[in-house]
Order: C-alpha cells, then structure tokens, then sequence
C-alpha cells in the first residue's frame, strides 16, 4: 500500500471514531489477502476479533461474530463482535478490498487495551495501525 493511500485509510478512520455514543479506537489490519482469498481474511477477521474482545477484558468464546445478512442497515463485508449474553457491542469491521488486497480497519471501545492489542496481532504476524480516536488531529492519532 502506498504512503498516501495508508494516509488516507488512517485519517477517515480517524474521522469515524470522533464523538459518538460511546469512545472508540480502531486498528487498521494490512493484509496481502487478493479477492480470491477472502476465506483468509475472515479468519484474520476472526482471529483479531478473539483478540479484542481479550483485551476488552473478555473470554472470546463469550462472543459471536453478526454479519448483518438480515439488516439492511449494514454492507457487504461489515461485521461486529458481539457478546453471547446481550449481544453487547465489542467490535466492528469493515473489510476493504484496495488496490488488489484486503484491509480490514476494525472499532472498538477506547477502554481496550488498543497497545497491546497492537502487540498480540503483529506476534500474529499481521501488519496493522492503531489509530486513537481521542486524538485531536490524524496526524497525531497514528500508534506504529
């Protein structure tokens, strides 16, 4: 991926995570996934997503991933973690097939631990950004 479209990746997801209902940080997973290979990248979806719900102080069995196919409200290749009991919110993705391979730019409550998070999915050997959304500008939101 090239700097400026990693730039611009960063800063809209910058821009989804400003003021809502609740805080929320994002991660930007960077894979080398081509639309053949969509089967990998859902797992890599699924595996980040354990990953965030323990960080979020969760056991991962205790979740489940909705791929919204009933609700008009949501896209094509957009999921969220959710908790068995309640179906609390946990995570959101959105996965992008750009420039011939998928990035997936996931949110998630700010409480997360977003660090080490970072930490267990580059020992994945997953290249990934996390971008925190109490940043006051992009530029300054970005943790390499």
């Amino acid at each position: 991926m090239t700097d400026a479209i990693d730039a611009e990746l960063r800063r809209r997801t910058w821009e989804l995570l400003q003021p809502g209902d609740i805080e929320l940080d994002g991660l930007v997973l960077q894979t080398e996934f081509d639309g053949s290979e969509e089967t990998r990248m859902h797992q890599a979806t699924v595996e980040v997503g354990d990953m965030i719900a323990d960080r979020a102080g969760l056991d991962p069995t205790d979740t489940f991933v909705y791929s919204g196919t009933d609700d008009s409200e949501f896209a094509s290749n957009q999921h969220q973690g959710l908790t068995l009991d309640g179906e609390e919110f946990v995570w959101e993705c959105q996965q992008l097939l750009r420039d011939g391979s998928f990035d997936v730019v996931f949110y998630f409550e700010a409480s997360t631990d977003g660090e080490g998070l970072l930490e267990d999915v580059r020992d994945e050997g997953f290249e990934a950004t996390l971008v925190r959304g109490d940043a006051d500008e992009p530029s300054t939101a970005v943790v390499e």
